[in-house]
């Protein structure tokens, strides 16, 4: 067989078949055989990588799979407005409990110069009309559920929102299936919610010069949920934030991506860390030192011991590193070290003045 008809037998896909018939006879018809050829082994070469990539998945857990398909839609797809949620920065630099605090109607979590007090409250019964405890907010679900309500009030730009018409309309909307029973998705999400109306809040803020605010509010002025109806409790549309949380969040909303917000949606701990390494690395300048008792304090509030908590903690960034591979983000026995990442590596878009000294300092270099 010449070289000529090796190459003509390695070309296999039918609409390159049909390119290279509609070829034979012309003058470039060796060119253009060499053409077909390399583009049959680009897709040679994808199908492979696409083979081994599926098999690899195949052998990870569905936490891992779910993760390493997250990345791969996020490096394929760069984050645009579509994507993109918001927090307010306090809630992700502080967080809420972790766990069902059960008892407890405080919480307080401190952050270098920002804190976040929260106090249990109290919701009427629409059935009873008896004004009912409810518990402190907590758990990944909550954290969703603030993530969305926020996200619906920068976008809307209103302290007053429409959200779904239904609590599974709601609950699709952040990703979630929606499954009833005792441990289904649809009564952790009204426990949750329950207890975010009820709760009050307290966001503190400090410029480290001598200048501080306390912010005593609760996050929503009006969150009536459910209303009595022929069938039970309806839901209802309408959330309405305090006026005073609402202007906060407009002057510090922090940018999520959903699609990795989803990728953590089942742990608590590591919905934080990809919210404070979000916050941290949009406006970080030079490498950023944290030792195991900072990072102790900041993520790990209900571990008791240190060395149990460094353990969790290494698995927590690791699949956060699963979903962005490209952060520089160290660990060794000192703690943590946090580099500057370039635009491309950041969770969410840089800040402007920050992305245009990094172009500045690309072009010099």
């Amino acid at each position: 067989m010449s070289g000529l008809e090796a190459k003509i037998a390695a070309i296999r896909d039918p609409d390159l078949l049909a390119e290279l018939e509609a070829a034979r006879g012309g003058f470039l018809f060796a060119p253009i055989v060499e053409h077909l050829l390399y583009r049959q082994r680009e897709r040679d070469a994808a199908r492979a990588l696409e083979g081994a990539q599926a098999e690899a998945r195949g052998a990870m857990g569905r936490d891992r799979r779910r993760r390493d398909a997250v990345r791969e839609v996020i490096e394929s797809e760069p984050t645009g407005p579509e994507n993109l949620q918001h927090l307010h920065s306090v809630l992700a630099l502080c967080g809420l409990p972790y766990r069902d605090p059960g008892d407890a109607r405080d919480f307080v979590r401190e952050y270098g110069r920002n804190s976040l007090s929260l106090s249990a409250g109290r919701l009427k019964n629409p059935i009873t009309g008896e004004m009912e405890l409810q518990g402190l907010p907590y758990g990944p679900k909550a954290r969703l559920v603030l993530l969305h309500l926020c996200t619906e009030a920068v976008r809307q730009r209103s302290p007053t929102i429409e959200v779904a018409d239904s609590l599974s309309g709601f609950m699709k909307a952040m990703g979630f299936a929606v499954t009833g029973g005792e441990r289904g998705t649809i009564g952790a999400f009204k426990e949750q919610l329950n207890r975010l109306a009820a709760c009050s809040m307290q966001l503190g803020l400090w410029d480290g010069e001598g200048q501080a605010s306390t912010l005593n509010v609760p996050p929503f002025r009006q969150l009536e949920l459910w209303r009595r109806g022929e069938d039970g409790l309806v839901w209802q549309r309408t959330v309405s934030f305090h006026q005073d949380f609402y202007d906060s969040l407009i002057r510090h909303a922090l940018p999520v991506d959903i699609r990795a917000a989803r990728a953590f949606s089942g742990s608590a701990r590591k919905l934080d860390l990809l919210f404070w390494t979000g916050y941290r690395l949009r406006a970080l300048q030079r490498p950023l030192r944290l030792t195991w008792d900072n990072l102790h304090r900041q993520f790990g509030a209900e571990n008791a011991s240190l060395r149990s908590f460094r353990q969790a903690f290494k698995a927590d960034l690791a699949g956060l590193l699963e979903v962005f591979p490209r952060l520089r983000i160290d660990l060794d026995e000192g703690g943590m070290l946090l580099h500057p990442a370039d635009p491309g590596s950041l969770l969410v878009p840089p800040k402007a003045a920050r992305s245009a000294r990094v172009t500045a300092a690309t072009a010099r270099a």
